[in-house]
């Protein structure tokens, strides 16, 4: 091949390798400005959610959305006495017991964490709770606290330690998260936690009895002495503040305990109104 002959030759490479490179250049640069838009990035849902729970300034509004409902369902299972000890002794004994225990609205998010209602969460929770309150059933869907409080005397069991154990009842209503932003993310303002429809987001409305009192069950547990739980009993009272109301720490339900336990119900009408 004669020079000039190679001259032509390299000299069109060069010029495809130019025209390539010129393509090339602006679709580098439009994915860098993807990349760019996309850094605001959408509003997750863990962020929605504390957002939410944070009350945000970025947030317009956020709702809680029901999706699914259930009446009469039982919360947790609280000791709210404190502990009899009659172990040792062969025959039974009467005992007086102070029982407190108080009930409130909560609003319980994916995650698990509660949050507190004086927030923009709290209006749309309670405008919810409207449709949930009916003659048969009254809610409380505001964050007040009701009590239930009163003296009795019961029997504690030969060798045994006796206290009263308490499960609120209570409408669980379940949905999700809706959150308007104030400013645009990702091209909208409107986000969702954990996803539109879903039903992992809880509101709790204490039911509320006539005499102004919790409706729930009252029950007094019997444990014989000697056993684990009834060590546990013992070191818990002990400690005067852990000897009442433990709601963060499980109790076995109504007719849960195992054959150590002994539960009997308390009928509400015995309880005293406040």
């Amino acid at each position: 091949m004669s020079r000039n002959s190679r001259s032509r030759s390299h000299g069109r490479r060069s010029r495809r390798k130019r025209v390539a490179l010129m393509v090339g250049a602006p679709v580098v640069a439009v994915a860098a400005g993807v990349t760019l838009i996309n850094s605001a990035g959408a509003a997750t849902p863990s962020e929605v959610s504390a957002d939410c729970r944070a009350d945000s300034d970025k947030l317009e509004n956020c709702e809680f959305v029901d999706v699914q409902f259930k009446q009469n369902s039982f919360g947790p299972n609280e000791r709210v006495s404190p502990v009899s000890d009659n172990c040792g002794n062969a025959s039974t004994t009467t005992k007086t017991f102070s029982v407190s225990a108080s009930v409130t609205r909560t609003v319980q998010l994916e995650e698990g964490f509660s949050v507190d209602s004086g927030i923009k969460l709290g209006n749309s929770v309670f405008e919810v709770g409207a449709k949930f309150q009916t003659q048969e059933i009254n809610i409380t869907r505001d964050d007040k606290r009701t009590t239930l409080a009163f003296d009795r005397s019961d029997i504690v069991q030969p060798d045994s330690m006796g206290f009263f154990m308490w499960s609120h009842k209570r409408t669980d209503v379940s949905g999700f998260l809706k959150a308007t932003y104030k400013e645009p993310q990702d091209g909208g303002t409107v986000f969702f936690s954990p996803s539109e429809g879903a039903t992992s987001v809880h509101v709790f409305y204490p039911q509320i009895l006539n005499n102004g009192t919790p409706d729930g069950r009252l029950w007094l547990r019997n444990v014989k002495c000697g056993t684990t739980d009834a060590a546990k009993l013992s070191k818990a009272a002990n400690n005067s503040a852990q000897s009442t109301t433990r709601a963060a720490q499980a109790e076995p339900g109504f007719g849960q305990g195992g054959a150590n336990v002994t539960d009997v119900e308390i009928p509400l009408s015995e309880v005293t109104a406040p």
